[in-house]
């Protein structure tokens, strides 16, 4: 039986045409928070270089947003990640996550957050698995009670989950070991 190889699936920054795709790439993928259309062109402009596109031919099947915040340069905050159904349990999660820390301009970056509500399973073990991977500790707090919401029934709480420190030494040693997997 012939089986068909997945297409390649290349990570890039995005661009301000991609803002749109993005946009229906988040409301299909459910269970995200849908922001407007003009805030995925800002972050798909403004914030390239802390943002990352999934692209396989001539789809973007994954999108990561962040930024580094304001008070805390070397925290990289994970706003929104979102996989197209089709290439979920494949690693794109992680692997935008990779490609965002591994980024030259990035490189003062030693610890990620991200805010996940509590029944988030998928999310929940994308950042325990990037501390694994990234041999760096994990922690978990509440930060952001339903009743901050306006609709707070229909929002759970928002937890804080917090990877790092890692050092930039420890990532090359981790890339150049996989590299050296690969190869053998």
């Amino acid at each position: 039986m012939n089986r068909r190889e997945p297409p390649a699936i290349l990570y890039r920054r995005p661009e301000s045409k991609d803002g749109s795709e993005v946009w229906r790439l988040v409301r299909d993928s459910g269970g995200l928070d849908l922001n407007s259309a003009y805030s995925y062109l800002m972050l798909c402009d403004m914030f390239r270089d802390t943002c990352c596109i999934a692209q396989s031919e001539d789809r973007i099947v994954g999108f990561v947003s962040a930024f580094r915040k304001p008070a805390d340069e070397q925290t990289l905050f994970v706003w929104q990640i979102a996989v197209d159904g089709g290439f979920r349990g494949q690693g794109v999660g992680r692997r935008l996550l990779r490609e965002l820390i591994d980024r030259k301009e990035n490189e003062g970056i030693r610890y990620l957050e991200a805010t996940i509500g509590p029944n988030n399973i998928p999310s929940r073990s994308l950042f325990l698995g990037m501390a694994q991977s990234l041999n760096a500790e994990s922690t978990m707090a509440s930060k952001y009670e339903s009743g901050l919401f306006p609709n707070p029934e229909g929002h759970d709480d928002e937890l804080l989950f917090r990877i790092g420190p890692f050092d930039r030494e420890g990532l090359l040693n981790i890339k150049s070991q996989r590299t050296e997997e690969i190869h053998r």
